[in-house]
């Protein structure tokens, strides 16, 4: 694997990009390579931690023991 320094770096742009990554989940490294990745078009694969909270929107309603009892009770029919 290659090593990527930066010289120079704003210290801004660093606060900014550790903001981000924590966001995330992530570390800088990782985010720098993320980013990188979509700016070039190459898409990694996604972590188990940036799937969590996916589609809450459209469960925020939803008991899920009522959502399962009436899935399984449609398996009968």
């Amino acid at each position: 694997m290659a090593t990527l320094n930066i010289k120079n770096f704003p210290e801004e742009l660093h606060a900014a990009l550790a903001d981000r990554a924590d966001r995330q989940r992530r570390s800088v490294a990782q985010e720098v390579i993320v980013l990188l990745e979509e700016a070039i078009g190459q898409q990694s694969p996604h972590s188990i931690l940036e799937l969590a909270g996916l589609g809450a929107e459209y469960w925020k309603d939803v008991d899920a023991g009522d959502h399962v009892a009436t899935e399984r009770a449609s398996w009968d029919s």
